[in-house]
């Protein structure tokens, strides 16, 4: 059975569903200072292969529709699809929207094994993780008191993107703008991310 058909066959359900109790009393009390919702059923695919092999980064882009970032902790943007530098050869591409998984991985493995003298994998990892997104006018102030990255504005900026923690769930940080920004988090992670960062947020969100 092809990825997409057996994707197709997957009953979904969030990360976050042990977690409606706290999500549920975040969404009756809204705020300006700090807002949080979940991105759910994300198509992410991990892709790694050499940034200098021009056969590789040309069959990348035209199946996805953006360039690979090739500067450290970087993003780029395309209609369809955004693309995070994780390392030299690594990187992350998410889906603008909810999408049949596995769609993406079966793309991109038919265009880059096409490509003889090249190495390059696409490994399907939407199961394993979720997509968050932060917004508010202290949403720095909240990521701070569970991250180590210096976060002020001038340093992180939108557009760049960098893995880190947050308290002890290991995460993917982008800055999607001056007072928003979108976390990729393990599943495994969902729930304990959820309740901590509520729990960071609320001293902040009176």
């Amino acid at each position: 059975m092809p990825l997409a058909e057996r994707a197709a066959a997957v009953k979904l359900e969030s990360p976050f569903i042990g977690a409606a109790d706290v999500l549920g009393a975040h969404a009756a009390r809204p705020s300006k200072a700090f807002a949080m919702r979940e991105l759910p059923f994300r198509d992410l695919v991990m892709v790694r292969g050499e940034p200098g092999d021009t056969a590789f980064t040309n069959a990348f882009a035209q199946t996805v529709g953006c360039a690979l970032p090739v500067q450290p902790n970087t993003r780029s943007l395309g209609a369809d699809y955004d693309v995070l530098w994780l390392g030299p050869d690594e990187w992350l591409v998410r889906s603008a929207g909810p999408v049949q998984a596995g769609v993406l991985e079966e793309k991109l493995i038919g265009a880059l094994s096409g490509n003889e003298g090249s190495w390059a994998t696409a490994v399907d990892v939407g199961s394993g993780y979720t997509v968050v997104e932060l917004t508010g006018t202290r949403v720095r102030e909240v990521l701070s008191r569970g991250c180590p990255l210096d976060l002020h504005p001038r340093l992180f900026k939108e557009g760049q993107c960098a893995q880190s923690f947050f308290f002890k769930a290991s995460i993917v940080l982008i800055a999607t703008g001056i007072d928003r920004f979108e976390v990729v988090v393990r599943r495994s992670f969902a729930d304990y991310f959820c309740r901590i960062l509520l729990d960071a947020a609320a001293p902040l969100m009176s």
